[in-house]
């Protein structure tokens, strides 16, 4: 099931590595020109557009966007015991790694009387999007709102796919981990037009209990989706920001002749059963591992309930075995293919794990399974993909904050600097710069030359 790719030998360029590696993806360009007209119309005609969307793609059409209150306290009320107390450790966890990643403001003397303070203010209203297309995702709820509730941030709304089976609202379960997490601003929108009502907001349908709410549009959306969700994404981030164009995830596991090959398989499949397009990579030195892992593979799918849908992601060009000469060629071969989970099962893990330099996340030893940080490690799930593990991070309080240098400097200390700025400016020819400096003060003239 699993194809294999026999790296041992010689040694590989990066080039060479990025070309030879099981990589999937999707195109988003093949699907822009489906998602802009969606886009468009929603930016020019707001809920009527989204809803009309919503119908043809989801089936549904809820009564209105923004959930009502007694339905997300219904959801909460309903939910089954053991997955609220689930939910509450999960976020028990998550606000206490989270909470660690506030930033303080710095402030820096640069010279007597100047000086420049790097201030961190929260983005004022973030959208986060939460699918609900193969799965259901209460764990994405806590994985975009806790982040942004500790990085400040004051309005949030959460949108999420309208379900014909549960009243042309969102999934229960996502609804009572927002009530959970204090979440009131709840829209029953999904897909492109969720990105796109967001991005440009509208009124809501009337209702007995809110006639026409303002759906205020928002400053930042993050959240992972499908390929429509990411296209229209990239259309929208010239008027908000976003987190980043999220791919199929993916799993790479390093592991040695002494990992537990059952282990290494379940972990492959855990991360099959979300798409079909998922990346299952295992790296090894051993070919006895491989082969092990190979007969798990095929024993454990047949007991899995998504079977078919694993056994076409693994059987995908984006998932496979690479071999490799030993520990170190798999360390460079996994910084190569820079995956959204990396998951080290060799001896001395924690120092093999050290060495990586590329990866979304990594899960040190036998015991640290992707599936843990997916809900209860305390980490954030919503990682790069495809890749892009090599210049980006994950979800965190740092994406909802923005760094602001406020620059204040007295008369004395702009006056010592006012020859270089004078200079400078006239390198560049932007005399009017230095001018800009030169006429507070009559000893620095504007040909840029000190007196």
């Amino acid at each position: 099931m699993l194809s294999r790719t026999d790296l041992r030998g010689r040694a590989h360029t990066a080039a060479e590595l990025r070309r030879a590696l099981p990589r999937g993806g999707t195109d988003i360009d093949s699907v822009l020109s489906t998602v802009a007209p969606v886009v468009a119309a929603v930016r020019d005609d707001g809920v009527a557009a989204a809803l009309e969307f919503g119908a043809r793609f989801d089936g549904v059409t809820p009564s209105s966007v923004r959930v009502p209150a007694p339905v997300l306290a219904h959801a909460l009320a309903s939910v089954d015991p053991t997955v609220r107390t689930a939910l509450e450790e999960s976020i028990r966890r998550a606000r206490i790694v989270h909470a660690d990643q506030r930033r303080s403001t710095t402030r820096t003397e640069v010279v007597p009387g100047g000086s420049v303070t790097e201030k961190w203010i929260p983005v004022a209203r973030v959208g986060l999007y939460v699918p609900g297309g193969n799965a259901v995702y209460p764990s994405s709820v806590i994985m975009n709102v806790v982040p942004a509730q500790e990085a400040g941030v004051s309005s949030l709304v959460v949108a999420s796919p309208p379900q014909a089976a549960h009243g042309g609202w969102p999934h229960p379960t996502i609804l009572a981990a927002c009530a959970l997490l204090g979440v009131d601003e709840v829209w029953a929108v999904g897909g492109a037009q969720a990105v796109a009502l967001l991005t440009y907001g509208g009124t809501d349908l009337a209702t007995d209990a809110d006639a026409g709410t303002e759906l205020a549009p928002v400053d930042l959306i993050t959240g992972p989706g499908n390929i429509y969700v990411t296209a229209a994404k990239r259309l929208c981030r010239s008027v908000v920001g976003i987190d980043s164009e999220a791919g199929p995830t993916e799993i790479a596991i390093l592991a040695d002749g002494d990992a537990d090959a059952t282990s290494v398989a379940a972990d492959l499949i855990s991360q099959a059963e979300h798409d079909v397009l998922a990346a299952s990579v295992l790296v090894t030195d051993s070919v006895e591992l491989a082969d092990r892992v190979d007969a798990e593979v095929a024993a454990q799918v047949g007991t899995t309930r998504h079977a078919e849908r694993v056994r076409t992601a693994l059987s995908g060009a984006q998932s496979g075995i690479v071999l490799v000469d030993d520990i170190d060629h798999g360390i460079a071969v996994v910084d190569a293919y820079a995956a959204e989970h990396l998951e080290i099962q060799t001896a001395d893990a924690p120092a093999v794990a050290d060495r990586v330099r590329n990866a979304g996340a990594i899960f040190v030893g036998r015991y640290s399974p992707v599936s843990l940080g997916d809900y209860c490690a305390g980490s954030n799930h919503v990682l790069p993909t495809s890749g892009s593990a090599r210049h980006s991070s994950g979800l965190s309080v740092q994406t909802f904050l923005r760094g602001v240098h406020i620059v204040d400097y007295d008369r004395s200390a702009l006056q010592e600097v006012a020859p270089h700025v004078v200079a400078l400016a006239h390198a560049e020819d932007l005399p009017a710069h230095g001018d800009a400096v030169s006429v507070r003060f009559a000893d620095v003239p504007a040909s840029g030359s000190p007196v």
